[in-house]
């Protein structure tokens, strides 16, 4: 099977990954003017310094089915953070460095062709004009803005990520909000989309079943699910030749092109997509959460989309 990994299960905290709330002065004022809200969601200030947390309505978890335990994305990883209790600093940390930079090495990692898949991903997945969609992960926005192209009115787009970094350098169009968040946290109310999307960000959660659980209650009944990723291929030959693209050729280039801790960026890329649990885990937590029709469709041998349906 393609991703094929020594990953055993396990489970680790929620707070792995973007659970931490940003730092206040990291956000600039341009940033805090991008950064939007849904009826119901509302920002808190805590009780240590300037720090902010985003904070959703009371959820009817009733409506969740329960979900057995599932493991994490992948293992710790130590050759980049020193305990999984620091893996959520370090993560943020790297894509807040590198995010003025991202957009130009997601452009040489995809040659170029990013922007039509992700159109093209979408569309299949079911997403069409007129549809609220909330895309998780979003980065800088390629996914959020692709999602606008679809559906028509960059009002009915909201994108979430817990980097400051990200969202400081997000370019997408007037109308689009952007929320502060993880996707085992989404400031979004209950029953609130008619897509929820995810680009390249799965191996960076903390819990699939958490994570899969809060997409679940988001989405209103009938939602459609995309969650695009990079999976091992099943081809020895082809692992290698992506495992030299990857660690070999994309960081050479980032290296002349970007910030200093691009390269670096894609070897975590590479160890985070090597030691990611199989897609056959992925469709099992999906279908757990309560997800019909959950499924993978595979570009390429490495592109994955994992597509489902909230019943309904």
């Amino acid at each position: 099977m393609p991703g094929d990994g020594d990953c055993s299960p396990f489970t680790v905290p929620r707070s792995a990954y973007g659970k931490a709330p940003l730092e206040g002065p990291s956000l600039s004022s341009e940033t805090r003017g991008k950064l939007g809200g849904f009826p119901r969601c509302r920002a808190r200030r805590s009780g240590v310094g300037s720090r902010w947390t985003s904070w959703h309505a009371a959820s009817s978890r009733a409506s969740i089915p329960a979900a057995p335990a599932m493991p994490a994305p992948h293992r710790p990883l130590d050759t980049y953070y020193p305990s999984e209790c620091d893996r959520s600093a370090w993560v943020r940390g790297i894509f807040d460095r590198t995010a003025g930079d991202y957009d130009r090495i997601e452009r040489i990692l995809g040659l170029g062709t990013g922007s039509w898949y992700r159109r093209r991903a979408l569309r299949d997945a079911g997403l069409t004009p007129g549809r609220t969609v909330v895309d998780v992960g979003t980065g800088t926005g390629l996914l959020a803005c692709a999602a606008v192209t679809v559906v028509g009115d960059p009002a009915l787009v909201t994108g979430v990520d817990p980097s400051a970094g990200m969202i400081e350098h997000a370019r997408v169009p007037a109308g689009v909000r952007l929320l502060s968040g993880s996707a085992e946290a989404i400031p979004v109310p209950d029953c609130s989309a008619d897509f929820l999307s995810m680009g390249y960000a799965l191996r960076h959660l903390s819990d699939l079943s958490v994570a899969f659980a809060e997409f679940y209650r988001v989405m209103r009944p009938g939602g459609r699910l995309c969650l695009l990723e990079i999976t091992l291929p099943a081809s020895a030959v082809s692992r290698a030749l992506l495992k030299v693209w990857l660690t070999g050729f994309v960081p050479r280039i980032a290296s002349v092109v970007a910030h200093r801790d691009a390269p670096l960026l894609m070897r975590y890329y590479w160890d985070t997509i090597a030691a990611c649990v199989p897609p056959d885990t992925i469709l099992a937590a999906i279908g757990a959460a309560g997800f019909a029709d959950a499924h993978r469709c595979v570009d390429l041998g490495i592109f994955s989309a994992y597509r489902a349906r909230k019943p309904g």
